[in-house]
Formats: C-alpha cells, structure tokens, sequence
C-alpha cells in the first residue's frame, strides 16, 4: 500500500485521479469515517505494488534489496530525489513490486468479553489477522479459586472462526492489580495447586489452547517466588498440552525495583515460558501528560533490551489500538479520554482541526478547544505509525504482534498487517 497523507484541497476523487485508482478501492481499505470530508494530515491506503520502508540506522539501497528482494537500481529508480549515499533513519523509502516471500507471525489481540453478540462481530471483523485472542481476564482470588468472565459468545466465535483461545489469568481486584493477590497465590502452596486445579479444570472445560499470564503489581521481593510460580505452572499445563505466555510491563533494563517493573524477569520468562507479551504501549496514559502512548523511540530501546536475553521468536510486541484526549492544562488526578483511532479522525472533523504527525515518536496527534473553552491534545494512532511499528517486527525478527484492545475501530491496521504479514493460524 501506498500511504497518502490528506493535504487541503484533496478529495477521494481527486486522490483516486491523481493515482489512477479507483474511489471505491481507496474507501474500501481506509474506510474513511466519512469519504466526503476528509481531515488534513489524515492518512489514506492507496492500492499499489510498492511498499513503504521506514530508513533504520546502518539501511543502504544494496541492504534494502537484499532484505525485498529487488536489486537497489529499481529502488533508486522508485525514489527520485533520495540520495542513496545520504539516507536519514525515519526517511520513507518506496520499495517498488515487493518480490520476496512474506514472514510468518503470530498475532494476539486481548478482548474484554461481554457475553453480547457485539463480541462475536468485534471478532468476526478482525478473524482473518488472529493467531490467538485472549480473554481478560480471569481473576485469581486468594483462595485459589478463578472468577471467570461471559466469554461464551467469545468462545464459539473463536471456534467458528479459527481462532486459538487464550485464558488470561490476572490479579486484578475491583479497579486495579492487587500485590497482595499475586503475592498470596506464588507463595502459598495451597493456594497455588488449587489454582493450578482450577486453571486445567477451566482448559479442559472451555477449550483454551493456553494460558496467559498477567499479573502486574507484583513486589519487586517476589521476583524469583513469581519466577518459580511459573516453571510450576509451565510443567502443570504441560500434562494438559497448554501453552504458557506472559505479559511483561515494557523496561529498558534488567530493573529489579518498581511496582510495575521490578519483578518481571525478562531472562527468566524468556527461558520459562512459551512466548511473551511485552507492554510496549502506556508511555502517553490516561492518568499522565499528554504524550505518545507508543512512541517508537521507547519502544525500541524496550526491545533492543528483551531480544538480549528473551529468544526473539518468543516475543510478540504489544500495539495500542487506542489514542487518549487530554484536557489541558494537564493536572495530576485527572483522567484521560480513551478513543480509537478512527474516533480521534471523527472528531477532528468535527472541530475542524488539521492532524499533525510527530516524526520522530512516529505518533500523529492534534489539538482543539471543546464548547466550553477547554483545549485538548490528542494522540493516536494512524496508518504511518503503524507501518513504523511493524517494521520493528522484522528489525528484531519477533514472533509476532499482540493488540490491546479489541473493540477500538482501526480498519487500516488490519490492511496493513495483512499486507506485510503472512498470520498463522493454529486451527
């Protein structure tokens, strides 16, 4: 796909003049909230045999075709202007008639069941692009028991749809992770073979491939007992053919302090488990200033760090499918909005504000004043930070991609996927 960036002026019929396509492609794979108003700085799919590649440090034409497939001539011929002796890391290069075969990944995307038939249309919309989707969550209580979600219309449409089904097993408590949950069922044997019993009775019950675990929150002194919970859990499922997957909060070091970071033990979970999930979203969250919530600087120094002590086929990198609005000024205690990707385009429509485009955190973003006079700054998600994102996947050779959360609209995300991925389906 071509990515076109909406300039005053443009139109859907313009775009499909200018690159000899047609108007129902252009909407069909960028699904526009609304074709005939279109936002400056929005970004459109154009159908095309090129590809974009986002310049990384050390990139060369001679590198670029090894990687594609298409001699550096043909590359130099499709960029006009670029000099090949001069590229700048984030320099978009067009890379034309893609030729080498697609990577195979996994993908992951988490869901938060209602038990309405809005789940099975939420998944039968994005079926295609899944390995696994993960059902949040499963809460571990203190006894040792599982208080499960209504994921049974989740579980048949995983079943029709040939998607693999996630348990995710958390330690969330009302409205947030609870230490002293986690702490209870690592350390207390008890409690922890009763969950053990629980977690296979629920696997066998409903059909779960695997187990996920996230547990956040866990104190930095239960490190190793976390650590050991886990080679427990791991030769537990084995006897019932399980996999078990982690979700790792995002760090740029082996940090072994901190409440989020500090007992998540990349190297151990690396050794231990089937695959990780690591968290690299939240930098921009709803509670804190406004910023990127994935900002591609941050995310790479998270995974530069992982895939040097985590094996990188079993990494999966974590994407938001989410922006948040802020008011401004910003004031601690006060919460962000979330919003999906296609809901921040649909309201700068409606306050007629121009979308900016943050290079180097590969974010766009835009500000407006609500009726009441309060200014607002909003961060998303868009077809340019996607292709940025995803060529992280190739960059550190990862297993996959994990998505938090579904429900959220990003239409050009699934587009994109597919046009760079080849997704494994395990049924």
């Amino acid at each position: 796909m071509r990515i076109h960036v909406v300039k005053r002026g443009d139109t859907i019929w313009s775009l499909a003049r200018q690159y000899r396509t047609a108007v129902e492609d252009i909407i069909r794979l960028s699904e526009p909230p609304n074709p005939a108003s279109l936002v400056v700085g929005q970004t459109l799919l154009i159908p095309t045999a090129e590809r974009i590649h986002i310049v990384k440090a050390g990139d060369t034409f001679y590198k670029l075709g090894q990687q594609y497939g298409v001699s550096p001539q043909r590359i130099a011929q499709a960029n006009p202007g670029v000099n090949p002796n001069a590229l700048r890391v984030g320099q978009r290069i067009i890379i034309p008639e893609v030729t080498a075969p697609k990577r195979t990944i996994e993908v992951n995307a988490y869901i938060e069941p209602k038990g309405l038939q809005a789940d099975r249309e939420i998944l039968a919309d994005v079926a295609p692009y899944l390995t696994y989707v993960s059902v949040f969550s499963y809460r571990a209580t203190r006894e040792g028991g599982l208080t499960a979600p209504n994921d049974s219309v989740v579980l048949q449409a995983a079943r029709d749809f040939r998607i693999a089904p996630l348990l995710v097993m958390t330690n969330f408590d009302g409205t947030n992770f609870n230490t002293e949950i986690a702490r209870t069922v690592i350390r207390n044997p008890d409690v922890k073979n009763r969950l053990f019993d629980n977690l296979v009775q629920t696997i066998r019950q409903k059909g779960f491939v695997g187990v996920n675990i996230d547990f956040e929150r866990v104190g930095p002194e239960d490190r190793e007992a976390y650590n050991q919970f886990l080679r427990d859990l791991e030769a537990r499922l084995d006897t019932v053919g399980a996999s078990l997957s982690t979700a790792l909060a995002p760090k740029e070091a082996d940090w072994t302090t901190g409440a989020w970071h500090g007992a998540h033990d990349y190297r151990a979970h690396g050794a231990i488990v089937d695959f990780t999930v690591i968290m690299t979203y939240e930098w921009g969250w709803s509670g804190g200033p406004p910023y990127a919530v994935a900002p591609i600087n941050k995310m790479r120094d998270v995974l530069r760090y992982a895939v040097s002590v985590i094996p990188s086929n079993k990494i999966l990198m974590g994407f938001p499918l989410y922006g948040y609005d802020w008011t401004l000024p910003f004031v601690k205690g006060t919460w962000a909005r979330g919003i999906s990707p296609q809901g921040a385009i649909i309201q700068a429509d409606r306050e007629n504000v121009d979308i900016q485009y943050n290079e180097t955190l590969e974010a766009p973003f835009y500000r407006y004043y609500d009726n009441q006079r309060r200014q607002h700054e909003v961060w998303f998600e868009d077809a340019r930070s996607v292709v940025a994102k995803l060529d992280l996947i190739n960059e550190f050779n990862l297993r996959g991609i994990s998505y938090w959360v579904l429900g959220n609209d990003f239409p050009q995300n699934w587009v994109l996927l597919a046009d760079t991925f080849t997704i494994r389906k395990l049924r």
